[in-house]
């Protein structure tokens, strides 16, 4: 298996474990602690972590078939970055209570939306 098919496989298994553990701490810790609002956009951060760290396991997958495509590579980079400032903008402002870091969120949706763009493009171009 090539390295950065590894890096991309362990990438989306360790981001959902995270997201899991994430999820399970704002069900149990946080939800005597947050309001039902800050409470709604953590676990709407969760949401999407976990579905778009089983998009980076979609792709690794899909990289080990076709190592030579840098579409699948864009994709899981852009994937791995809307996730950071998608979800972690969401957890980030549901914890502090900062709206200023909502400004952040479209960013990393949009990345989410180029994430999937490239991979259906990825998939396309093998």
């Amino acid at each position: 298996m090539h390295e950065i098919t590894k890096t991309i496989l362990i990438s989306g298994a360790l981001l959902a474990l995270v997201a899991v553990l994430l999820g399970a701490f704002g069900a149990h810790a946080l939800k005597k602690t947050l309001t039902t609002d800050m409470l709604a956009i953590y676990q709407t951060a969760v949401h999407y972590h976990f579905i778009h760290a089983l998009g980076l396991l979609l792709i690794g997958i899909l990289h080990q078939q076709y190592p030579q495509s840098g579409w699948l590579l864009a994709s899981a980079t852009v994937m791995l970055a809307g996730i950071l400032l998608f979800s972690g903008s969401l957890y980030a402002l549901s914890l502090t209570g900062i709206s200023k870091l909502g400004m952040i969120t479209p960013v990393g949706g949009l990345l989410f939306i180029a994430a999937w763009a490239l991979l259906a493009f990825g998939v396309y171009k093998t």
